[in-house]
């Protein structure tokens, strides 16, 4: 029998409760992006969204999101299509696993 995934805490500033959804959501939509490029092998477009992450994440307590969007721009920039499939399924593995802590 598997063993259900740890969750993951992120202790998030209660100011910025009303746009975390959002900017949680629009991650979700980055993957479906990120695949969508993958598929037409428009490696810059996967840089400018792993770069976007890679800025954002930090400002909205997701130290996470900011490290897999670095490592997505270098996987862009090197076009390696299997490391990029790697980040993005780290990346899906957050968004799900995350418990937010508004502290």
């Amino acid at each position: 029998m598997k063993k259900a995934a740890e969750p993951l805490i992120a202790k998030i500033d209660p100011d910025l409760r009303d746009l975390i959804p959002g900017y949680l959501e629009n991650r979700n939509k980055d993957i479906i992006a990120i695949r969508t490029a993958l598929k037409a092998s428009d490696f810059n477009k996967i840089r400018v969204l792993g770069h976007s992450m890679r800025g954002s994440g930090g400002g909205y307590g997701f130290m996470l999101i900011s490290k897999i969007g670095k490592a997505l721009e270098i996987a862009a920039k090197q076009k390696d299509s299997d490391l990029i499939l790697n980040h993005l399924t780290e990346l899906s593995n957050f968004l799900e696993r995350v418990t937010l802590v508004y502290d």
